[in-house]
Order: structure tokens, then sequence, then C-alpha cells
């Protein structure tokens, strides 16, 4: 039996979509454990790990009833400190966030009483919702591969609630403990500068911009990291790994979708793809692959039905790879 931790927030989320639509529901989390649920079905186990309020818990265990290969034990409102986001999208890939409540950091002991868990899967959406520590413990004191979405120490806030990019400089820091380490291209531009040329260049996104991404990923990989993914949107991903002869560099398409009708939590679902690709497979390219299906099947709805079970989710992938 399979076994994957998802680790981070679930905020209770207003989404105002381009299409001028107004979506509530619970996020981040929420994603690529259902997606996760479904793929697994009877073979494996998915446990969200989560801090969360109050009047939210009870909403977020409903959601995750129907659900029987959900363990919900990792969700504690405890403390009543849980996320709360809107999001207003300008166009498909673009947003003005504001974040009105914060979660409970997720800690070492949030993590030690699960046991060994075959994936780890982190998905932080601001800079202080994983501590280091955390990774640390489970480096020394459990098993299981940690897969690590850079959107959260990519992303802070400010006192009246405006979420915004940030530079990730203590990088070097994390990358020792994590073995697989996912981002987008936007988060990888402002985790790879040099200098104070470098970073006021850095401040301004450019969708076009790659051509760091080889020093970057080689400076990622000897740091410890096994395998770097990088999204570049509609696109697909670029992957590099360690091989017997240096470092492999592989793009992976996309998906193609026609209507998209919310992209809200394709970087979690991505993130629950490398986990199910790794755990079944062991194979990166096949990893990229589900990633892809899960981030694609996120855009189609406003609803976790989205999501599908391997059979159809594996007919999907077909028609691409």
């Amino acid at each position: 039996m399979t076994k994957i931790a998802v680790l981070g927030p679930i905020p209770r989320d207003t989404i105002y979509t381009v299409n001028k639509e107004v979506i509530k529901k619970y996020g981040c989390v929420t994603h690529p454990v259902i997606a996760l649920s479904k793929l697994l079905g009877a073979k494996g186990t998915v446990l969200p790990v989560s801090t969360v309020h109050q009047r939210d818990q009870e909403g977020i265990l409903d959601l995750f009833a129907p659900y029987t290969n959900i363990d919900t034990q990792g969700i504690s409102s405890k403390d009543d400190r849980g996320t709360v986001i809107e999001l207003r999208f300008v166009d498909q890939n673009n947003r003005i966030e504001k974040q009105t409540a914060c979660m409970r950091p997720i800690l070492p002991g949030d993590v030690a009483s699960l046991g060994d868990m075959d994936a780890y899967v982190f998905v932080p959406i601001t800079d202080f919702e994983i501590s280091l520590s955390t990774l640390v413990h489970i480096k020394k004191e459990q098993k299981g591969l940690v897969i690590f979405d850079a959107h959260g120490p990519t992303t802070t806030m400010s006192m009246q609630g405006d979420r915004y990019r940030k530079f990730w400089v203590d990088m070097d820091e994390w990358l020792p403990y994590i073995d697989v380490l996912k981002m987008n291209l936007e988060e990888s531009q402002v985790c790879w500068f040099k200098n104070e040329y470098e970073a006021d260049e850095m401040m301004h996104y450019d969708e076009e911009k790659t051509d760091h991404l080889d020093a970057m990923a080689a400076h990622v990989l000897q740091l410890g990291v096994s395998h770097f993914y990088v999204t570049l949107d509609s696109r697909g991903c670029v992957l590099y790994y360690k091989g017997k002869n240096g470092i492999h560099k592989e793009f992976v398409k996309s998906i193609f979708m026609k209507d998209v009708v919310d992209t809200t939590g394709c970087g979690d679902s991505f993130a629950g793809g490398l986990a199910y690709g790794f755990t079944q497979f062991g194979d990166p390219i096949k990893a990229a692959q589900y990633a892809n299906a899960l981030g694609a099947l996120r855009t189609q709805g406003k609803t976790f039905d989205v999501f599908k079970n391997k059979e159809e989710t594996e007919l999907l992938m077909a028609k691409y790879y």
C-alpha cells in the first residue's frame, strides 16, 4: 500500500475568474489530495497535513469524507489558525492575491506521528508555512521521498495582506533536504541571481527567459536535489537529473486543453502527479507526464470532479505520450 502525505495550507479561497465568475472552495492541499486519492484507489492512502480554522474543519472533513482512502488525522484546528485567500484573475495565468489569515507553520511534530511515508508532497503558498526543521526531521528520522514546491518560499505578504513575489535568498539551506524540487518559470527567475544587476533584471518576469535554467539546475543538483522540474505554462515542463554521463535534460510537452475554466491549483496538482509517478513507477519522465495530466485536468472545472481515476487519466495521457 502506497502512503503519500500532502503538507501545506487548506485555504478558504474566493476566486474571481477571467470569465467574471466567483468560485468559493477550499484549495491548495485539497487538489493533490483528491487527485491522488482517485489515482491510487484501493492501492494507497493519502494523508493531508494542515492547520485550519475551527470554523472550517467540519467543511474540510466533509469534503474529504467521500474518499475512503484519505486519512484526515493530520488536519488540526487546535490552534484555530488557518488560511484565507482572495484571488482575482486578470488573465488565464496572472492574478492579484490577497491573504487575510495565516495558518500555523507545519513543524516536525506534525509529521512525526504519521510514521514513514513513501512520499511527502510539500505545497506551501506563502514563505512561513513550512519550517525547514520539518524537512530536516524527515531526512534524519523518517523515510520517504521529499517533493517540494517552491511557490511558498518565493511568495510573501505585507501586513495589509497583499501577496507578492520574493527572492528565495536562503534556497541553498533547503536544497540538501529536498529530493524533487518543482517550480514554475517565474519562480525560477527569482531563485537564480548572483549579483545586484541580475537581481534587478529578475524583478521583471519574462516568460521567454529560460537561459538561466541549465546553470541553475547544475547548482540545484549539486546541492542534493535528485530531480528538478520547471513548468513552462501551456508549453509543458523541463526536467533535469543526474545520470551516468552527467546532467540529463528532458522536455515533456503539455496536455492541451481547449477550454480553460479555472487554473487555481494547477501547480499543486502537478506536484501530486510527480508523487504518483515516482511512487508507482520510479520514473522521472512518467512522473512529469502524470504531473502534466493532473495540471491539465485541474483547469477543466470548478469542482474536484475534474480529476479522474487511473484508467481515465491514462487514457487521456495516451493521446499525448
